[in-house]
C-alpha cells in the first residue's frame, strides 16, 4: 500500500506576533525582495503553494494604533501577481474577505491572475463581520455576525457562476481575424439573492484550472458546514495529533452528504517549528525563540487583552494582576474569539502558580510554543506520522523569521521527507507540452467540470436565484 503524500505550504506571516523583529536577520514586510526570497525558497523545496495573509486595517490596542503590529500590510492581490511573475511552479494563495469585496470585481481580478500565472491561484475565503474593519468601507459594520457565512456562501456561488460563464471554445482562433469571442458561448450571469443582485457578463475566459482553489479557515459549526460544501483546502488550527484526527474525521465525514469524496478536500493546519542539530538543541532554540517572540511590551498587551482593561504598572517579570477581568475589548483588528474572561484568567493564574511563571514567561508558554521541535529527522518523522495517521494532509508552515525562516526546513527536513517517499522530488509538468501544471493538479484536486453548455448554466442560475428568493 502506497504511503499518503505530505502537502506543504509556506505562510508569509503578515498579521502576526510570530516574527522575531529583534533578530538581525529579520527583514521587511513590504519590500518585494522579502516576498521573492520567501517564495523562491518554498519553490526550491517543492512546496504546494505560498500563502499570504491580509489585514484590512492596522490593529488597535486600547483605542490606539497597536505599535507591536507588523510594519506594513500590503494588498494581497498585488502580491499574488508579483510573486506569480517570479516563480514557475508553486501556487500563490491569498486571503481576501467575502464581506468587504464584491463578487464580480474579485472574481474578475482572481481570474485575471489565474490566467497570468498559468492556473496557480487560490483564494482563502474569510469573513469580516465587525464594525472595526467595516469603518474602512462605505457600509461600515453593516453585516450581523450570524450572517457572515450566508454572504460568503452566496459570494462563492456567484463567483463560480462567473468563472463558469465562458464555455469551452468561446475564444476562437482565426487566421485572418486573430482571436475573437463567440457570443453564443458566453453566458450573461443573472443573480438575485439575499446578499447580491447582479447581472453581469464576465470579461475573462475560464482559466486553465477552471477557477482558483478555494481555501477556508472557519472552525465553528457554520464554518465547518461552509467548508464541506465549498472549500478545497482548510487552513486549520488543530495542531495536536488527537485533536487533528477528531477535526479530520468530523469535517471529512460531512463530505458524502454534499456529494464529495475525502480526496476533494485537504486539511492543512498551521504549524510553527524549531529546528536544531539535536532534539535537545532544538528544545533550547524553541525556548529562546518563544521568549524573543514575547517582548515585555507584547506580554503586557496580551494580558490586557485578556483582562479587558489597561493595567498600568504591570511588571512583565512579575506576577499576574490581582484585579478581576472586565467584559470589554482592548484589542481590535485581529480574529476575535469569544471567551469567558473570568474563567480564562483563573486558568492562567493556576498555570502561573503551578509552574512558577512570570507574566512574560506565561505569555510565552501560552502563545509561542512550537508545533514541531527537534532535529530534522524528528520533525520529518512527526510530520509523516500526522499525515499517515490522518491527523492532517500536511501543514502550513509559519517560520519565525522573514524572509529566511524557511531556509533551514527546506535544506534539512524536505530531503528526509523525500527519502521516506512521502514528498515530491520535483514538480509535475504536462506530459505533452512540458509546461508547469495548475495548482489544482499540484494539490491532486479535481478540476471543476463547468457547465455542459450555456443553457445548463442559465437553468442552474435561475434555479438558485429562485431558491434564494423563496
Amino acid at each position: 500500500m502506497s504511503k499518503r503524500q505530505v502537502r506543504l505550504v509556506a505562510h508569509f506571516p503578515g498579521v502576526n506576533s510570530t516574527t522575531v523583529w529583534s533578530d538581525p536577520e529579520s527583514g521587511s514586510q513590504i519590500d518585494f525582495a522579502s516576498f521573492e526570497h520567501f517564495a523562491r525558497t518554498a519553490e526550491r523545496g517543492f512546496f504546494d503553494y505560498v500563502f499570504f495573509a491580509e489585514g484590512l486595517r492596522l490593529r488597535e490596542h486600547g483605542g490606539q494604533i497597536h505599535d507591536l503590529d507588523v510594519a506594513g500590510r500590503p494588498a494581497t492581490l498585488a502580491i499574488l501577481a508579483a510573486i506569480a511573475s517570479v516563480t514557475e511552479h508553486i501556487g500563490v494563495v491569498g486571503t481576501l474577505s467575502a464581506t468587504f469585496n464584491e463578487p464580480y470585481e474579485l472574481a474578475r481580478q482572481l481570474a485575471t491572475i489565474d490566467h497570468l500565472s498559468g492556473g496557480r491561484v487560490g483564494w482563502n475565503v474569510v469573513t469580516s463581520p465587525d464594525a472595526f474593519h467595516g469603518g474602512n468601507f462605505r457600509r461600515g459594520g453593516f453585516l450581523p455576525y450570524d450572517e457572515r457565512y450566508t454572504r460568503a456562501e452566496e459570494f462563492v456561488t456567484l463567483a463560480k457562476h462567473l468563472w463558469d460563464s465562458w464555455q469551452t471554445g468561446a475564444v476562437t482562433a482565426d487566421q485572418q481575424l486573430g482571436r475573437f469571442v463567440d457570443p453564443a458561448l458566453v453566458q450573461r450571469v443573472t443573480h438575485a439573492g439575499p446578499q447580491f443582485d447582479v447581472t453581469a457578463t464576465s470579461t475573462v475566459p475560464r482559466s486553465p484550472q477552471g477557477y482558483p482553489v478555494i481555501v477556508q479557515a472557519g472552525d465553528s459549526p457554520a464554518g465547518r458546514d461552509f467548508a464541506s460544501a465549498n472549500a478545497e483546502v482548510i487552513f486549520s488550527r488543530h495542531t495536536g495529533f488527537a485533536d487533528g484526527q477528531a477535526f479530520y474525521r468530523d469535517v471529512k465525514g460531512r463530505l458524502p452528504a454534499v456529494g464529495r469524496t475525502e480526496e476533494s478536500l485537504l486539511i492543512l493546519p498551521a504549524a510553527t517549528f524549531a529546528l536544531g542539530d539535536t532534539d535537545a538543541e532544538a528544545r533550547e532554540a524553541s525556548r529562546e525563540i518563544g521568549f524573543a517572540q514575547t517582548t515585555p511590551q507584547t506580554a503586557v498587551a496580551w494580558i490586557e487583552a485578556i483582562w479587558g482593561q489597561e493595567l498600568p504598572g504591570l511588571d512583565p517579570d512579575g506576577p499576574l494582576p490581582t484585579v478581576e477581568p472586565q467584559e470589554t475589548e482592548q484589542r481590535q483588528g485581529q480574529a476575535a474569539t469569544k471567551i469567558d474572561r473570568a474563567a480564562r484568567a483563573a486558568e492562567l493564574r493556576d498555570r502561573a502558580q503551578r509552574d512558577g511563571l512570570t507574566v512574560r514567561q506565561l505569555v510565552a508558554a501560552e502563545t509561542a510554543s512550537h508545533t514541531f521541535v527537534g532535529s530534522a529527522e524528528t520533525i520529518a518523522s512527526e510530520i509523516d506520522r500526522y499525515v499517515q495517521g490522518r491527523a492532517s494532509d500536511g501543514f502550513v508552515l509559519v517560520p519565525h523569521l522573514t524572509p529566511g525562516g524557511l531556509d533551514g526546513f527546506v535544506d534539512q527536513v524536505v530531503p528526509l521527507l523525500q527519502e521516506r517517499g512521502v514528498f515530491r522530488e520535483q514538480y509535475e509538468t504536462d506530459a505533452a507540452s512540458g509546461a508547469p501544471v495548475t495548482l489544482r493538479r499540484t494539490l491532486g484536486l479535481p478540476t471543476p467540470p463547468g457547465p455542459a453548455d450555456a443553457s445548463s448554466l442559465r437553468a442552474t442560475t435561475e434555479r438558485e436565484t429562485a431558491e434564494a428568493a423563496a
